[in-house]
C-alpha cells in the first residue's frame, strides 16, 4: 500500500512557488466542466490557475470563478476553441508549469484541428481528460513523441474510444488493458471507475479510497484538477496520478459520510478536499 503524504508549506513561499496550471476547455452547455477542474486545482493547493476558454464564452467563466484567471481563446463558428487558438496557447504555455486539456472542450471539427495541432507543441506535463481523450482517439500518433510528460484519465468509455475494445472486454482486464496501453503509448493511464488503476507500463497501482456516490457528472473533472495541481507543485508523474486519485476518492468517502452517496454531486468532493488534505499532510 502506497504512503502518501503532502509536505509542509515553507514560510518564505508565494504564488509562484506552487505552480502555475493551465486549464483548456469549455464549450456551450459545458463551462462547469473547466470551472470544476480549476476549482479542483486550487482546493488542492497550487498557486495560480488560468482557464483558457472560448472568447465569446469568456464573461461566464469571469462571473462563475472567483479566484481563477481566465485566457479568452480564438474560437470556432460553434464558439468551441478554434485552430487560432494554438499561437495563443502556445506562446502562453511558456509561462506555466503544466496543464489540463479536454474538460469540456468539445469534439468539433476546428476543435479537434486545434488539438492536434498544439499537443506536439507542448513540452511541459499535461493532463489530458475527457473530450480531449475523445480528439486524442483520433489522432493517436500524437503519443510517438517518447519525452512527452502525459497522463490520461479515461472512465472505461473513452478507454473503448482509444483501443477499440468494447466496455466488458475493457472492465474484464483492467489492470492488463491500462498497462499495456501504458507502455505501447509511454504515458502515464488512470483507468477511472470502481478500483481506479494507475498504470506506467511498468507499475500499477490499485486504488482502494472512493464510493458509488461519486458515479456522478463533474467527477472526472474534479480528478482531472487535482491531478494538474499536484503536477505543478513538483510531484512526478507517477505521484500525481496516484495520490490524485486517492485523494480524490477520500475527498468522496468523506462526503458520501457527511451526506450519503445518493446525494453527493461532484462540487462536493471539492468542498471535502480540504480534509482529506489534513489526514496526508506532514505535520510541523
Amino acid at each position: 500500500m502506497e504512503k502518501f503524504y503532502l509536505p509542509e508549506r515553507k514560510k518564505d513561499s508565494h504564488k509562484g512557488t506552487y505552480g502555475h496550471l493551465f486549464v483548456i476547455g469549455g464549450s456551450p452547455g459545458l463551462t462547469g466542466a473547466v470551472c470544476l477542474t480549476s476549482m479542483a486545482a486550487l482546493r488542492t493547493g497550487c498557486g495560480m490557475v488560468t482557464a483558457g476558454v472560448p472568447e465569446s464564452l469568456n464573461d461566464v467563466f469571469e462571473i462563475k470563478l472567483t479566484e481563477v484567471m481566465t485566457k479568452p481563446l480564438s474560437e470556432t463558428g460553434r464558439r468551441t476553441i478554434g485552430p487560432l487558438a494554438v499561437d495563443q496557447c502556445t506562446e502562453f504555455i511558456e509561462k506555466i508549469d503544466g496543464l489540463v486539456i479536454g474538460p469540456g472542450i468539445s469534439t468539433e471539427f476546428g476543435t479537434e484541428l486545434f488539438f492536434k495541432n498544439l499537443i506536439p507543441k507542448i513540452s511541459k506535463p499535461m493532463v489530458i481528460d475527457a473530450d480531449g481523450l475523445k480528439l486524442l482517439a483520433r489522432n493517436l500518433d500524437i503519443l510517438e513523441n517518447p519525452d512527452k510528460k502525459i497522463i490520461l484519465t479515461p472512465h472505461p468509455g473513452e478507454m473503448s474510444y482509444l483501443t477499440g475494445l468494447t466496455i466488458p472486454e475493457i472492465q474484464k482486464n483492467r489492470e492488463k488493458v491500462a498497462s499495456e496501453f501504458a507502455k505501447k503509448y509511454n504515458v502515464m493511464l488512470v483507468l477511472k471507475g470502481y478500483r481506479t488503476v494507475v498504470a506506467d507500463g511498468s507499475n500499477i497501482f490499485i486504488n482502494k479510497t472512493g464510493n458509488p456516490g461519486m458515479a456522478t457528472a463533474g467527477s472526472g473533472d474534479v480528478l482531472a484538477g487535482i491531478i494538474g495541481s499536484l503536477i505543478v507543485q513538483g510531484f512526478s508523474l507517477w505521484e500525481s496520478a496516484t495520490m490524485g486519485v486517492y485523494l480524490h476518492g477520500l475527498a468522496g468517502d468523506l462526503a458520501a459520510k457527511k451526506i450519503g452517496e445518493y446525494s453527493l454531486i461532484a462540487g462536493d468532493i471539492i468542498d471535502f478536499l480540504p480534509q482529506a488534505i489534513k489526514k496526508i499532510q506532514k505535520k510541523r
